[in-house]
C-alpha cells in the first residue's frame, strides 16, 4: 500500500470525480473519509506514546483502491462497475495496513477501533490466533465509517467501508515474500512445492519469535512495575496460548 494521506479537516465538498469513475461523484469524498480513519489511528498512536513512551505501531500505510483495481474486482465478483458495487458491496476501496512490533499491540489497536463510535465493525478475522493453512497470519477488520457525506445508497449522513489489516513486523515480512512467490510465473512445480513448504516452516518459526519477543517485553514491563500498554489482555494472552500449542 502506498501512503495517500491527505491533510486537512474533512468537510462536505463539491464532487469532482474523474469522468466515468467507478466511484462516481463519491470519489471526491474518499480522501476525506480516509483522513477520518487515519486521524483516529494516529491520535491513538500519539496518546499511547505519551502514556508509555512507545508508539502503538511501527508504520502505517493507507491507500484508496485505484480505478483499474476496483473495476477488476467488480468484474471478478460478477458485479457491475458502479458506486454501489465499489462502495457498498465491496469493502476495500479504502485500505489500511498497520504494522506493529508486538502481538499485544495488534489487540490494543483492535480494541481501540472497536470502541470508536465513528466505526461500526462489520467483520473481523483473526488469522493471528487462527493462521491460514499456508502460515499466513494477520488480523483483518472491515469497518463502516460514519461520515457527514452522502453515500451511494442515498443516505446522508452516509457510511463508507474500509479494510484494516494489522500485523507484526515478522508477519508483514512473511506476507511480502509469500506475495512475491504467489505471482512468480516461472517457478517449476517442484520448486513451488519446496518453496511452499519452506514458507510454512518460516511462518511457524516467526510465530515462535513473535511469542518469545512478547514474553521478553512482558518481563521487562513487570520489572518496571507493570505493563507498558493495554494490550496484555485476554485477546493477547489467547493468541500467545494458541502459538504455544
Amino acid at each position: 500500500m502506498t501512503d495517500s494521506h491527505s491533510s486537512g479537516a474533512p468537510g462536505p465538498v463539491a464532487p469532482q470525480a474523474p469522468a466515468g469513475s467507478v466511484y462516481g461523484s463519491y470519489a471526491a469524498y474518499l480522501p476525506h473519509v480516509m483522513d477520518m480513519l487515519v486521524t483516529h489511528i494516529e491520535d491513538f498512536d500519539r496518546a499511547t506514546r505519551k502514556r508509555t513512551g512507545e508508539g502503538a505501531y511501527e508504520h502505517f500505510n493507507h491507500r484508496i483502491k485505484s480505478e483499474s483495481s476496483m473495476r477488476e474486482k467488480c468484474e471478478r465478483k460478477g458485479l457491475p462497475a458502479t458506486p454501489v458495487s465499489a462502495l457498498h458491496d465491496i469493502h476495500d476501496a479504502i485500505g489500511c495496513r498497520i504494522v506493529c512490533s508486538f502481538v499485544d499491540d495488534i489487540y490494543a489497536l483492535v480494541r481501540h477501533i472497536r470502541t470508536r463510535p465513528e466505526f461500526e465493525v462489520i467483520e473481523e478475522k483473526d488469522y493471528v490466533r487462527h493462521p491460514k493453512p499456508n502460515g499466513y497470519r494477520s488480523y483483518h477488520m472491515i469497518v463502516s465509517i460514519a461520515t457527514p457525506f452522502p453515500d451511494p445508497t442515498g443516505t446522508t449522513p452516509g457510511h463508507y467501508p474500509a479494510e484494516i489489516q494489522l500485523r507484526t513486523i515478522a508477519m508483514d515480512s512473511w506476507a511480502a515474500l509469500e506475495h512475491q512467490v504467489k505471482y512468480k510465473k516461472d517457478l517449476g512445480a517442484a520448486n513451488v512445492q519446496i518453496v511452499t513448504a519452506e514458507l510454512k516452516r518460516c511462518a511457524d518459526e516467526l510465530a515462535s519469535c513473535d511469542l518469545q519477543m512478547q514474553t521478553i517485553r512482558n518481563l521487562i514491563a513487570e520489572d518496571n512495575g507493570g505493563t507498558d500498554d493495554d494490550g496484555a489482555d485476554d485477546d493477547g494472552a489467547a493468541a500467545r496460548q494458541t502459538e504455544e500449542a
